[in-house]
């Protein structure tokens, strides 16, 4: 067996080169182009790049370029001409959207149309799935790569859309305040992802449904008590009817802010602060409404021995993923708790645009 990195360990390695900094190098054969995160990327780094070829590009997703009133040529994705003049800080502004409001004019932006956009489209999710703002600075490559991490395009694509195994990692009792017959379980996914967990209840019947629950981790509202979600009291509301019932299985998925991570999740807010709604926030980080998997939630529950379950949720969202994954949803329970005025208007976003049943 070769000691080498297969292209899960190679993309693993990237993504941890791109929050870096460092630019990484997509091939499709002969062909070589340089992707950068818009975001990380510094004014050296950005220079050599800009060497390299007579109009580098600012790939970023449709989202973020219908808040620039820039031309998507490319369907979901814009590639944006670099000015002669333009620094890091310009790349940084087209990026993310903390100063759109107080310097609105950032134009003219010239997008580029033709040719191949799949190294662009790579780098994107290369981005995303790092948690870092998806905006990428796209270039052909030329001169001394060594040492830098290469990805063949066509390993690449099949792997982005493939699902990777959870293996189970551990599992140890885990006395609760809503239980003291409690146990945590671990899993860990292939690809150097985070892990996610399972807090089991009881001892639940494997051949009966199991009430469950897919909670996506939320720093501020689990840990700190926010005012601006309702994860915190979901989550406790939860455990504490698992504990009343005697049994079940809270399925705690590091998916943070729906899935784009802290950081962009506090850019979000940040974004609220001025005015927009949740939806309206992710739109101009370049996002979609939700980037999350439900998918994992279903892949701990089978590996664990369940196929059905009675989910507690608001969102028809996960119960379809739920269904398609193959775990079967015998009832919906609804966990209508923690609305405060501060999370009023975020609680009927979600019911108006993302068909939460509040």
């Amino acid at each position: 067996m070769s000691l080498a990195p297969d292209i899960t360990e190679r993309m693993a390695r990237a993504r941890a080169d791109l929050r870096m900094g460092l630019p990484v190098v997509l091939s499709d054969g002969a062909t070589k182009m340089l992707a950068a995160s818009a975001e990380t990327i510094g004014p050296a780094r950005l220079s050599a790049m800009r060497a390299m070829a007579p109009e580098p590009v600012l790939a970023i997703t449709s989202r973020r370029a219908e808040t620039l009133k820039a031309r998507a040529y490319d369907g979901n994705l814009a590639r944006i001409l670099l000015p002669e003049d333009a620094g890091s800080a310009w790349v940084r502004a087209i990026a993310d959207p903390a100063d759109d409001l107080r310097h609105p004019m950032k134009g003219p932006l010239n997008s580029q149309r033709g040719g191949d956009t799949d190294p662009h489209r790579v780098a994107i999710a290369l981005l995303k799935s790092a948690r870092l703002l998806p905006a990428a600075i796209v270039v052909p490559a030329a001169g001394d790569l060594s040492g830098l991490t290469e990805l063949a395009l066509d390993a690449v694509k099949p792997e982005l859309a493939r699902n990777h195994p959870l293996t189970p990692v551990i599992q140890a009792r885990l006395p609760l305040e809503v239980s003291e017959a409690g146990r945590l379980h671990v899993f860990r996914p292939d690809d150097g992802g985070e892990e996610h967990y399972a807090v089991e209840i009881g001892r639940p019947d494997r051949s009966q449904p199991v009430l469950s629950r897919l909670h996506s981790a939320c720093f501020t509202g689990d840990l700190m008590g926010s005012l601006k979600c309702d994860c915190g009291p979901q989550l406790r509301a939860a455990l504490a009817q698992m504990g009343a019932e005697g049994a079940g299985v809270l399925l705690y998925l590091n998916q943070e802010g729906r899935g784009i991570g802290l950081a962009n999740k506090m850019r979000a807010y940040s974004l609220q602060d001025q005015g927009f709604d949740t939806v309206e926030a992710n739109h101009r980080l370049g996002f979609e409404d939700d980037e999350r998997n439900f998918r994992l939630g279903a892949d701990i529950l089978r590996t664990m021995g369940f196929s059905q379950t009675r989910l507690m949720t608001n969102n028809p969202a996960k119960i379809a993923m739920m269904e398609k994954a193959g775990i079967a949803v015998t009832e919906r329970v609804p966990l209508r708790v923690g609305k405060t005025a501060h999370n009023r208007a975020y609680l009927a976003t979600k019911a108006a645009k993302s068909g939460h049943l509040l």
